[in-house]
């Protein structure tokens, strides 16, 4: 996967309380594995080149040439590359707002093509700003920013708000840097129940709403993804990872990673250990 990621870390904040997190530059290559993943902060997304898929949650839908995606903070997605030409695109981070779409879904696919304006232009513009650094980028990517919002106004049919981010609660946050931290040790519901004084099932309730998965399923991931990083950077065995990592046993890590990765434990880290030797 040839991935380019540039961070907005200017000197000065804008007046307003919506900051740019980052642009990235992304295209489908041969090592891409599909990861499901989600922010803190919104993603725009803006198809350059071929067709693909965009899982969310447990749904598929299609998405090509200038389609423009607009996905929630604490949403897991992630994309597929499909067909001859490889999917490539821009995305654009952007922290303190999210979209208020008509029957309350967290994302949305807008169709560009054939409308009267480039949006690529905007993408392209504050990816490049971000990567050349020249003297006043940070008031030109803020202002493409605000641009590109309201030519989302233009271009759509589909009734929308900029409202405020949603921001955990603070036992939210907490369990969230707690699961962060302590993985590899045996944690329950009732654990985290016991831990931040809430009631287990409104603790997950809480936790899904402002993270979009529940508090075990956000664990079982963090696991999986300190998996990877042992399978890429050490010789350690199978068994000898999923007793790091917390897992109860090779086979439930072994179950586990083919279902969240698509592959198997020991395909990902010959993958990786090709990509190291190219």
């Amino acid at each position: 996967m040839s991935n380019h990621s540039l961070r907005f870390a200017p000197g000065d904040s804008p007046a307003q309380n919506i900051t740019l997190v980052g642009a990235s530059s992304s295209r489908y290559e041969e090592d891409w594995l599909s990861i499901p993943h989600s922010h803190d902060y919104t993603e725009l997304f803006y198809v350059r080149e071929g067709k693909g898929r965009l899982l969310v949650n447990n749904s598929e839908y299609s998405i090509a040439r200038d389609d423009l995606i607009i996905i929630n903070p604490h949403l897991c997605h992630t994309e597929i590359s499909t067909g001859s030409i490889p999917l490539s695109y821009y995305t654009v981070g952007v922290d303190g707002i999210c979209f208020s779409f008509s029957g309350q879904q967290d994302f949305r696919i807008f169709n560009c093509r054939g409308k009267q304006t480039d949006l690529l232009f905007y993408f392209n513009t504050i990816y490049q700003e971000l990567d050349r650094q020249a003297e006043g980028y940070a008031m030109i990517c803020r202002n493409m920013l605000e641009i590109l919002t309201i030519q989302l106004r233009r271009i759509t049919d589909s009734a929308f708000e900029v409202i405020p981010a949603r921001h955990p609660t603070r036992e939210c946050a907490m369990i969230r840097r707690y699961l962060d931290s302590h993985y590899s040790e045996p944690i329950t519901l009732d654990t985290l129940s016991e831990l931040s004084h809430l009631n287990k099932y409104y603790l997950s309730h809480e936790f899904s709403k402002y993270y979009g998965i529940s508090p075990i399923s956000y664990l079982n991931r963090r696991r999986l993804e300190m998996c990877m990083e042992l399978l890429e950077n050490t010789d350690y065995g199978i068994a000898e990872i999923a007793g790091q990592t917390g897992f109860s046993s090779q086979s439930y890590l072994s179950q586990s990673f083919r279902r969240f990765c698509g592959i198997t434990a020991a395909q990902y880290r010959r993958q990786a250990k090709k990509r190291k030797q190219t």
